[in-house]
C-alpha cells in the first residue's frame, strides 16, 4: 500500500477540491471521503504509487511538506507532463468525491445508486451519433 508520506501527499492532493460552506460540501481530503480513496485504490495502487513518487521528485522531497504555493506550482508541473497514471489516480479522486452523499446532494440529486430507479437524462441530438452509425462495423461476429 502507501507509505505515510504518500498518503500526506496523496490527501494534499485531494484536497484540492476545496471544501465550501456555501454549498455545504467537504473537502476531497475529508475523512470519509479520503477513506474511500484509500480502500478504492486497493490491489491497483502502482499507477497511484508512481504518481505520488514522481510528485515527491518534482518537490525534491516530500510534497506534503511544502507550502500551499510551491505544491500548486509542483502540481501543475505534474499535470503538464499527464499520463495514464495521473488520469487513473484524478479519476479515483473525482469518483469518491462525486459519490460522496454529502456532494451527490449539494448537486440536488438523491444519494443513491442509479439502479434500479434510474436517474432522468435530458435528451439531447441523436442525430450527433450518425457519423458512428455510418462507419464500416469495427467488429466480427462472435457467430
Amino acid at each position: 500500500m502507501l507509505s505515510a508520506d504518500q498518503c500526506r501527499a496523496l490527501r494534499c492532493l485531494a484536497e484540492m477540491i476545496p471544501a465550501s460552506a456555501e454549498y455545504g460540501v467537504p473537502s476531497a481530503g475529508d475523512e470519509a471521503i479520503f477513506g474511500d480513496i484509500l480502500q478504492s485504490l486497493g490491489r491497483d495502487a502502482g499507477p497511484a504509487v508512481a504518481v505520488l513518487q514522481r510528485l515527491d521528485a518534482l518537490a525534491g522531497g516530500p510534497f506534503a511538506d511544502l507550502d500551499q504555493q510551491r505544491r500548486d506550482a509542483v502540481a501543475a508541473e505534474l499535470r503538464e507532463s499527464g499520463g495514464g497514471a495521473l488520469a487513473y489516480l484524478t479519476r479515483t479522486i473525482l469518483q469518491c468525491y462525486y459519490r460522496d452523499d454529502r456532494v451527490m446532494r449539494s448537486l440536488g440529486m438523491e444519494p443513491r445508486p442509479p439502479y434500479p430507479k434510474g436517474f432522468e437524462v435530458e435528451q439531447g441530438d441523436w442525430s450527433l451519433l450518425d457519423p458512428v452509425r455510418a462507419r464500416p462495423k469495427l467488429y466480427r461476429d462472435a457467430s
